[in-house]
């Protein structure tokens, strides 16, 4: 595995840190509600991502409940990206625990 799972609790304390979180949920769901200040990484944003995102910065990547997150971490660490994350739950998981998040209401 090129990448490592992590909780949600960790996630925000990374975000907190400087590590990019990145949400990969349809763009309904991401406009909705989505991880506090996450980046909606989809194949149209992935070049816009690829500019803003150096190669060894930590890269959080969030979905419904952990499973597609596995494959778009693995498809980034491909294309070279050193430290990957997948948040295990995924946004279930991170609105479970509670974790602050941007929401319209």
């Amino acid at each position: 595995m090129s990448f490592k799972e992590i909780t949600p609790q960790q996630a925000w304390e990374m975000a907190q840190q400087g590590a990019i979180l990145a949400d990969v949920r349809d763009a309904q769901r991401y406009t909705y509600s989505h991880p506090k200040g996450a980046f909606h990484l989809t194949n149209q944003t992935f070049l816009q991502f690829e500019e803003l995102v150096d190669f060894d910065t930590p890269i959080i990547i969030s979905c419904y409940h952990g499973i597609s997150s596995r494959n778009v971490a693995t498809f980034l660490a491909e294309q070279g990206y050193e430290n990957v994350y997948s948040v295990i739950g995924g946004f279930d998981g991170w609105m479970r625990a509670e974790l602050p998040i941007d929401a319209i209401y």
